[in-house]
This record gives C-alpha cells, structure tokens and sequence, in this order.
C-alpha cells in the first residue's frame, strides 16, 4: 500500500464520529495560557531607567553633601546629628544598589549570584535602618521639645547615647535582613530574587515582616512623637513656632506620600499570594504596574531626606553655602548676600531654638 492510499484512507475514517466506547477527546479548559507581560517589559525599559537614574543621582549628591557637611564642621554635638549622618550613610548606600535594581528590572540577571545577594543585602540593611532612624530621630525631638526639662538634664550623656543606639540600629538592621542574604537567588526567569514564585510562602513572609517593621512601626512612632511636639508648640508662645510645625507636617508629608501607597500595594499583593495568586491576567498585570510605580515613589524618599531632615535647618544651611564657598563653588559676595540678608529678617533665626524645633 502506498503512502498516498493511506493517506486517504485516513482520512476517510477520521470523518467518522462513531469513535470507540474507549475513546475520550480531551479537555483542553484545564490548560491555562502564560499571562503576557510585555507591556510590562517595555514599561519597565523606559520608567525604570529614567527614574532610578534620576534618584541615584538625587541621592548620591543630596547625601554626600549632608556627610561632606557633617565631617568639615564637625557638627556631631547633638543627638539629631549622629542620627541624621547616620541616615545619610544608609540613603547613600540605598542609592548605590539603584543601578543593579535598574539593571535586574530591564534584563536578564549576568552578574552572577555574588553580586546578587550584595545588592539585596545592602539595599535591605540600608532600608532597615533608615526607617529605624526616622522613628529614633521623632523620639529625640519628642524628648528635646515635649519633654524639655529631663531632655537637658541628660544632655551630656545625649550624644554617647545616640551613637550606641546607632550601632544598634546598624545591627537591628543586619538581622532583619538575614532571609533576604540566605534565600537570594537568580531565578528560573534569570532574575535575582529572593522569591521562587508569585505564591512563594518565603515572599509572604519577607513581605509582611518589611510592611511591619518598616513601615506600622515607624508610622506609630512618628504619628504619637510628632502629634506630641505639634501639641507642645501649640501651646508655647514664640514667632517661631508656624514655622517649626510647617517643618514637622513637610516631614510627615514627605514619609506618608513615599511609604503610604507602596506598602498598601506590598499589603495587597502579599494577601493575593497567601491566597495562591490570581489567574486574572489583566489584573495581575495593573498590580505589577501598581508595584513598579509605587516603588519608584517610596524609592524617592533617600534623596528627599536630606532636604527634609537637613537642608531645611538653617544652622545646617549655613555651614551648606559656607561649604560651597570654601569649595570654590559659590562666590564671597553671594554667600554674605544670602545669609547675611536671611540674618536680618529674622533674628532668632541664629539660636538654638530653631534647631530644637527643626527635625
């Protein structure tokens, strides 16, 4: 029998539907199709290398001037100080892991697993910190304006304190990052994550003790120290105090706008994947947007720090434009015009009190 004939005859029974009692077609609606995130890919391509490459650089700069500040003048004479040099070491190694998160969020994973556990290491130790620096640094302006008084009588011990509690910090820090530095890994999608999968028990676990202790316990000890000191200088009968609760509510501002919409997305997706995932595509596809965005915004916050917490003090200002001035940066006659002219207008602008108010 040729090829030909039986060819034919095949098909001639194939147009047969008495099939054998046996014989069962399968259902393919238990199959489901990959989810296509393409559009994320291209999305991802352009919005994450053009906003990671502008808060790396933020941020390097902000926070290099902040320590360069710091060093040149010596300003370690106060608890704020050690608090805020220290915050700008985590914000400025925060800022350094950005290219490798640009890089992993573009591509394919190529500079090995070393390098991979660093970048998780270093940006979770640097995130840890920085948060746990921000609620130490609400309680010491809580003890130096609402509870003046036993704040003075142990301001020689104020400074040895904040770097002890620093150190601590740091190692506080080291230990919460520990499941990130163990389980990091390239994945099978040549990604360096510490997750297998969207379901992973491990992410669910990472995610809700990060949106604990890095964003419930800082939000408690902000909201209860500076609703304390607004309430203080409510009361207190000085020209200075809109301007100190102006600097307190920018503060606040600036942590609820970059924390608060990414850790409710973090939130959300962590109930998803205890919940075994979604199978809606176009859904799990707005969550990805929603994370790559809020992510970007909370990111934001390690070059916004420095402005907030230094740049906006005006001792700390000073020294900043007297710096620039014995860099060669700014001209004599510009510096004595801007400060000395800010001088005049308001007087108590050179006491302490401004520096007790600020955060």
């Amino acid at each position: 029998m040729t090829f030909k004939s039986c060819l034919c005859e095949f098909e001639e029974n194939s147009t047969d539907t008495n099939y054998p009692e046996d014989f069962s077609i399968p259902d393919y609606s238990y199959y489901t199709s990959l989810c296509d995130k393409e559009s994320n890919r291209q999305f991802r391509l352009w919005f994450m290398s053009t906003f990671y490459s502008l808060i790396c650089f933020l941020g390097l700069i902000g926070n290099l001037l902040v320590i360069l500040t710091f060093f040149y003048f010596k300003r370690l004479k106060t608890m704020t100080d050690v608090y805020l040099l220290n915050l700008s070491f985590a914000d400025l190694l925060f800022s350094l892991t950005l290219p490798f998160w640009a890089a992993n969020s573009m591509a394919q994973w190529v500079l090995g697993l070393i390098v991979c556990k660093s970048m998780h290491a270093i940006y979770k130790v640097s995130f840890y910190s920085s948060m746990l620096l921000l609620c130490f640094i609400s309680v010491d302006r809580y003890f130096a304006i609402s509870r003046a008084v036993s704040a003075h009588r142990h301001r020689t011990q104020a400074v040895f304190f904040s770097k002890v509690s620093s150190a601590v910090i740091w190692i506080m820090a080291m230990i919460f990052s520990i499941p990130d530095m163990m389980y990091t890994t390239i994945s099978i999608n040549k990604t360096c994550s510490p997750y297998s999968s969207s379901s992973d028990p491990l992410r669910i676990g990472i995610q809700a003790s990060q949106i604990a202790l890095a964003f419930v316990l800082p939000l408690l000890v902000m909201s209860f120290c500076y609703s304390s000191i607004i309430q203080t200088l409510c009361q207190a009968r000085n020209f200075e105090r809109n301007k100190a609760i102006k600097v307190i509510l920018a503060v606040v501002a600036v942590f609820l706008v970059c924390q608060v919409p990414y850790n409710l997305v973090l939130f959300w997706s962590t109930v998803i994947a205890a919940q075994g995932g979604t199978e809606d595509c176009t859904y799990d596809n707005r969550l990805f947007y929603a994370t790559d965005v809020t992510q970007c915004l909370a990111f934001l916050r390690c070059c916004l720090n420095p402005f907030v917490y230094a740049f906006i003090g005006v001792k700390f200002r000073r020294d900043l434009l007297k710096l620039l001035k014995d860099f060669g940066c700014m001209s004599q006659e510009r510096f004595f015009r801007y400060n000395f002219g800010r001088r005049r207008s308001s007087l108590a602008t050179d006491t302490e009190t401004t520096t007790t108010f600020s955060p």
